[in-house]
């Protein structure tokens, strides 16, 4: 009898343990390894504004950045208040046609309520099994705003948790870690301390939870440095100035590499990587682009990643070098059709990319061969993600391509197309079976 109970909780915990390891929290911008793929061996693939749809819950404010999720409770940021528009013509990814009739349209503000004359920076906490709000903190904005570019507002970076502290940053130059409760633990406005977030459009790098460290890219033309904070305090622990005339809307990478954890870095000079430690500069690669928008990611011991721009250069790069490595750490490189805003993802030994106006491209990753091309309808800035042997592709017009992932004897296939009907540039975040897609009103949570 003894030995009958001993065995049912011997399989009642490696169920758990199972469950535990093909599930996981998405913790920030890409998921917790920061690479866009889950774990989970089954997701949706099927959906539309009413069908397979958990909740959706309405968002306080407007933005573009990525819901996370961690344990009980999905995170979010938006912006309240209409900010400060760029003047001038607004580059479009949508080029000699008209770019709204394919889906590109600004972001949808509703300031009704609000006054116009005030900007307030939101962080809202969501019962993930609900989409009932739990809490939410505002942030007044402060000091001058950054014209941005109508398809988004300051706040498009994504908040990052380690489970117990929420931290969110947004384009004034604010931070703030907030507790579970919404309680701020520590704040600090980096604009006010080290000169003016000036970059063009607007900043968009997320922050990065890397230890007991928050590291935070702040590459603006003034003046740009990367940051790495304590992150129980928010005080520096180091900081590593990277000059002048650089800017990134890139979120950083932290890998491992032969001689320890580095971090990556996108700008518009090069791509540049640094300990993780101390901060001191380890090696660079790559030519000038003139926006630096996609992220690096990660694999066995490889760095997949592409410059930004239009149809800019990608490459697989080995990390653990010294000074200037295009020589030496480059396993290939293709000189062109990589996307300009969104950055590419690594699954079951394919990369795929989705360029801004919807051709869908897969690689060999060992090698950078094409091994299949498609092209769909919609225009794209969300980065894709995979799971269960699929991979998503975000639309802007809010659809969804779901892309059965590829092998080595079959190269991969579309197998669905699904319409939410708003508008969405926030790249999907996964956790236990679900996706989360954030549009410019409402969080949804994809799947039962």
């Amino acid at each position: 009898m003894k030995r009958s109970v001993r065995s049912v909780y011997l399989c009642v915990g490696l169920s758990l343990l199972c469950v535990a390891s093909i599930s996981a929290d998405w913790t920030n911008w890409r998921g917790p390894n920061g690479n866009g793929v889950a774990p989970d061996r089954t997701l949706p693939v099927r959906w539309s504004a009413t069908e397979n749809v958990a909740w959706k819950a309405p968002i306080a404010g407007a933005g573009v950045s990525t819901p996370i999720v961690s344990g009980d409770r999905v995170y979010v940021t938006s912006q309240i208040g209409a900010g400060v528009r760029r003047e001038g013509t607004h580059p479009r990814l949508v080029q000699g046609s008209d770019a709204a009739a394919q889906g590109e349209r600004a972001l949808s503000i509703d300031s009704a309520g609000s006054d116009p004359a005030r900007t307030v920076f939101v962080v809202e906490a969501i019962n993930r099994a609900t989409g009932a709000r739990i809490w939410e903190r505002r942030i007044d904005a402060v000091g001058e705003l950054t014209p941005v570019h109508d398809k988004h507002n300051l706040a498009t970076p994504s908040p990052v948790t380690d489970g117990n502290l929420v931290v969110a940053w947004f384009g004034t130059g604010q931070v703030v870690a907030l507790d579970r409760s919404g309680a701020v633990v520590w704040q600090r406005h980096l604009a006010k301390e080290n000169g003016a977030f000036d970059i063009q459009w607007g900043h968009g790098t997320s922050p990065v939870i890397h230890g007991d460290l928050v590291i935070l890219l702040c590459d603006q033309p003034a003046r740009s440095y990367l940051l790495a904070v304590d992150k129980a305090t928010g005080k520096d622990r180091w900081k590593t100035d990277r000059g002048q005339g650089r800017a990134s809307y890139s979120t950083p990478l932290v890998v491992e590499g032969s001689f320890g954890a580095e971090v990556i870095v996108n700008s518009t000079e090069r791509i540049d990587a640094y300990d993780v430690k101390t901060g001191a500069f380890l090696w660079h690669t790559g030519e000038t682009s003139r926006f630096a928008v996609p992220s690096p990611v990660f694999h066995d011991g490889v760095i997949y990643a592409s410059r930004g721009y239009r149809s800019g250069p990608y490459m697989a790069i080995k990390p653990g070098g010294r000074g200037d490595v295009s020589a030496t750490q480059t396993v290939w490189k293709i000189a062109t059709g990589a996307p300009y805003c969104s950055s590419l993802l690594y699954y079951d030994g394919i990369v795929y990319m989705a360029n801004d106006v919807g051709v869908l491209t897969a690689v060999a990753a060992a090698t950078g061969d094409r091994v299949w091309q498609e092209r769909v309808d919609g225009v794209f800035s969300a980065s894709p993600v995979a799971g269960g042997g699929h991979v998503y592709f975000l639309g802007e017009g809010g659809e969804t391509v779901v892309v059965k992932a590829g092998a080595k004897d079959r190269p991969p296939a579309i197998v669905a197309s699904n319409a939410l009907g708003e508008r969405a540039i926030a790249s999907p975040a996964i956790s236990n079976g679900q996706i989360f897609i954030r549009t410019d009103k409402h969080v949804f949570a994809i799947g039962r």
